[in-house]
């Protein structure tokens, strides 16, 4: 007789008001688990190979035997912002290098449309869901079928780091990182302990169960905080607030605070350069795969934020710094593979933003600018290789760590123009910390300015060599755009600016033409507004920085309007700094084009 089964362990759990583990002890204890088929692309005609696999509650098995012990890797699940790609990158390499090294590879990802799920990408896949009740039972079938050395979950992301704890709880070897050193990185008040002892600096913090509680924390920090609900991935649902209303309206607006649920309440570091380190650490040595500088400033979010490799303004003696800490981290944590630490630099100091013992989405960015196939060395690290052995295999370098050929620049990709809030009208164009981008580029050269403007073409379309530039600067950044204002004035090109704006650029020195607001409407002799400035087309690039969150009207009817006419529209003073960098590259040069083999190339 056929078995049916309609619910998952989880929904039978919450109806009958028991723990997932005990429906899943009783539903093993009657015998009710899935087999699995192989999926048949050959529509019957042809016996197939193809081994895809989906599980069903019948009793025959599809899985055939094997001999060779197995290593299981976990996919990234459902592609979706903030998750998807780049670590299917990772888990693409590790299964490559790890059959390379003897095993059978076993990839376990619910998303056709990744390279993870390709035919010849693992010796085995199963389209199965990303969950604790689905792999255990996917982990018990090849148990079956032969030897199994552990699972993999560091390489896919959040999704299958969550299910390392469960995993383990069942009788599952983890590969790699511990779920216990998972735990010691996650939970804000171990970390903080870790922090604490090996005489590091984080922002101060605070979780709040109420209202009251994120105002007393906010208060107490200063503000403006940077605030967030627990446990979200791709900073969803974050905010930097500047005052006690703006607070409580987040909360109100953005989340059910609750002691289950808190509220997380981080000093926002102002001006701050954010740091992004991507590393290998094996119980003895660290590897430090690369140590990369966001363009934007701390607060927009490491997904959306653009970045250079290597660092342009980190001193020899910061990088130092940088290096111990991510060691002191790496060593307290108990990494066993790849770690992420993101940094910040802030009046000298060096603060600890996160830490992440598991592959991030600047991965592939950073193997690719160095020629250090990251993920691949993690793989192996994971299965009791060492950095010594890796170096000694021409894995990783003989010495040192890694080093990028020439500069590398990873922008975001941000298609404005295809968002739409619920309302049917256009998302405002500004960067904040939650992530947007829907995919990256990334632009290599023999200079910074080169690479930068390469990597414009490559995300929005090239950088205007001459035309009329608009700019609206809001008060706090009028400072730190004047620089950048005057290369543009060097570079031949016109600028307008809203009047506030026009008058403190007059006082550095930049001849501006003054222009109305939208709010203004058309002057008494017929001047057009920046708006209608923007739509005519006689606009080719705007730089409009916001007055914090919440933006006024007449900046998202400029930013708006830009995104319409696909003009190229910069929202932070360090991204219009950069783009002045290319421009003056653009204007006297050609690009250069050479293979990323050339590149990497001894």
């Amino acid at each position: 007789m056929r078995r049916a089964k309609v619910f998952s362990d989880a929904q039978i759990a919450t109806l009958r008001g028991l723990s997932e583990e005990e429906v899943r002890r009783s539903r093993h204890h009657l015998g009710i688990r899935p087999v699995y088929k192989t999926v048949d692309t050959c529509a019957a005609e042809f016996e197939a190979f193809t081994p895809y696999h989906y599980s069903s509650y019948e009793r025959e098995t599809e899985v055939r035997t094997r001999l060779a012990p197995a290593v299981i890797i976990l996919g990234s699940g459902p592609n979706r912002i903030g998750q998807g790609i780049e670590f299917d990158y990772s888990c693409v390499h590790a299964s490559f290098v790890l059959r390379d090294s003897g095993f059978e590879t076993i990839m376990i990802n619910c998303n056709p449309e990744t390279v993870s799920t390709d035919y010849d990408t693992s010796d085995r896949l199963y389209f199965e869901p990303l969950t604790l009740e689905d792999v255990i039972e996917v982990v018990h079938a090849e148990m079956a079928a032969g030897p199994v050395l552990g699972v993999i979950t560091q390489l896919g992301g959040q999704t299958p780091l969550g299910l390392a704890a469960g995993l383990k709880a069942a009788g599952i070897n983890i590969l790699g990182t511990s779920p216990e050193a998972i735990n010691l990185a996650e939970e804000r008040g171990a970390f903080g302990n870790i922090l604490h002892e090996q005489g590091l600096t984080a922002p101060e913090f605070g979780m709040a169960s109420s209202q009251l509680e994120a105002l007393t924390i906010a208060q107490r920090i200063g503000y403006p905080v940077l605030v967030r609900p627990s446990f979200v991935l791709g900073g969803r649902g974050m905010e930097i607030v500047y005052d006690d209303a703006a607070l409580g309206g987040f909360i109100s607006r953005a989340t059910d605070i609750t002691p289950n649920h808190p509220v997380l309440v981080d000093r926002f570091l102002d001006s701050a350069i954010e740091i992004d380190v991507d590393a290998l650490y094996d119980g003895v040595e660290l590897f430090l795969g690369g140590v990369m500088e966001h363009i934007e400033e701390a607060g927009i979010h490491s997904g959306d934020s653009a970045c250079v490799l290597p660092s342009m303004t980190v001193t020899a003696e910061q990088m130092l710094e940088i290096r111990e800490a991510t060691e002191k981290i790496a060593k307290s944590v108990g990494v066993r593979g790849l770690i992420n630490i993101q940094f910040a630099l802030a009046d000298s100091a060096l603060y600890v933003l996160e830490a992440n013992p598991r592959a991030s989405r600047t991965v592939p960015f950073v193997s690719k600018s160095t020629g250090v196939p990251l993920a691949k060395a993690a793989a192996r690290i994971s299965v009791g290789a060492t950095i010594a052995e890796l170096r000694a295999e021409k894995l990783l370098p003989l010495t040192g760590d890694g080093i990028a050929r020439g500069v590398s620049v990873k922008e975001a990709v941000l298609p404005w123009n295809r968002f739409r809030r619920s309302d049917g009208r256009g998302v405002d164009a500004v960067l904040g910390p939650e992530m947007r981008s829907t995919g990256e580029v990334m632009g290599i050269a023999p200079t910074f300015g080169e690479s930068y403007a390469k990597s414009q073409i490559a995300a929005f379309g090239p950088l205007p060599k001459s035309g009329t530039v608009f700019i609206s600067l809001a008060d706090k950044d009028k400072e730190s755009g004047v620089d950048a204002a005057i290369g543009l004035q060097a570079c031949g090109f016109k600028i307008l600016a809203t009047e506030g704006t026009a008058k403190f650029l007059a006082t550095k020195g930049v001849t501006c033409t003054t222009v109305r607001k939208n709010s203004e409407g058309t002057g008494p002799m017929g001047e057009r507004t920046i708006v209608e400035i923007i739509n005519s087309g006689d606009i080719d690039l705007v730089i409009n920085t916001p007055v914090g969150r919440g933006t006024r009207q007449d900046g998202w009817l400029i930013r708006t309007a830009s995104v319409q006419r696909s003009i190229p529209i910069i929202t932070t003073t360090a991204g219009f700094s950069a783009a002045v960098e290319g421009i003056r590259f653009l204007q006297a040069n050609k690009l250069s084009i050479k293979s990323l083999q050339k590149w990497l190339a001894p």
